[in-house]
């Protein structure tokens, strides 16, 4: 199966999800009688990001996730990914299973799919996400996967609440590897790190367009093999979107 074919397929359960979520939760056992069931299957679709960049390419920019469960134990879909110039520059799809193991922390496990302009990557993930002290979400994921490559994953954001409906938001993400990969043009060691801040009015609770701007750069082994591709390795964008969930 091509890279593209992976990374459709893997869109599809997600888009899957969305609608099972919507739809699937009513009981056809007995249409007569409501059935009160005291663990629901809830789903929710959010869109955290979808956003254009001034940049090179004028990029889309998207970060959406759905999840699909109950209270102790849930199926997410998570993508985020750049396309400048209508073309799929980077992408990261996930396709997990979590289980909750305390009441703000729930254990992931499934499958990761890289896509974008150099070959796709398969890779095994297992990780935890979930609210750490003072409300800051977290997302921390490991994974190891072709050609033995392993590596890791950590993101935090926190809202801080100007007004009930002004809120800032601060993001950092960073991403490390265990050895090199010349094909996809990452390093061993620490490779790259984004740093975010956007402003974002609810119009709704689940709509909120929003500005902000945006610090991305690579590091170590990654950064050299960046310049000798002659590409930039620091990166300042300023940013525009939405966020909307249902």
């Amino acid at each position: 199966m091509s890279r593209q074919c992976r990374t459709e397929a893997v869109m599809a359960v997600g888009l899957l999800l969305l609608a099972v979520s919507r739809y699937g939760g009513a009981s056809e056992a007995d249409p007569g009688h409501v059935h009160m069931n005291d663990n629901p299957r809830v789903g929710m679709f959010l869109v955290d990001q979808l956003e254009w960049q001034k940049a090179s390419g004028d990029p889309l920019v998207w970060n959406v996730s759905a999840r699909l469960g109950n209270d102790t134990q849930r199926v997410w879909f998570r993508s985020e990914g750049e396309m400048p110039d209508g073309d799929v520059e980077s992408s990261r799809s996930e396709l997990l299973w979590a289980r909750y193991f305390s009441p703000w922390w729930e254990v992931v496990g499934g499958v990761r799919q890289d896509a974008g302009t150099g070959p796709g990557r398969t890779y095994g993930l297992i990780g935890v996400q979930g609210l750490a002290p003072y409300w800051f979400h977290v997302e921390a994921d490991l994974f190891a996967g072709e050609r033995g490559q392993v590596g890791a994953r950590a993101e935090a954001q926190y809202d801080v609440l100007l007004t009930n409906r002004l809120i800032l938001q601060p993001r950092a993400e960073i991403q490390a590897w265990g050895k090199d990969d010349d094909d996809t043009g990452v390093g061993s060691g620490l490779s790259s790190a984004e740093f975010g801040l956007r402003l974002r009015y609810e119009i709704r609770r689940e709509f909120a367009p929003y500005l902000g701007v945006e610090w991305s750069g690579v590091v170590g082994d990654t950064a050299d093999l960046a310049r000798a591709a002659d590409e930039d390795v620091r990166d300042v964008r300023l940013v525009a979107g939405l966020r909307f969930w249902f």
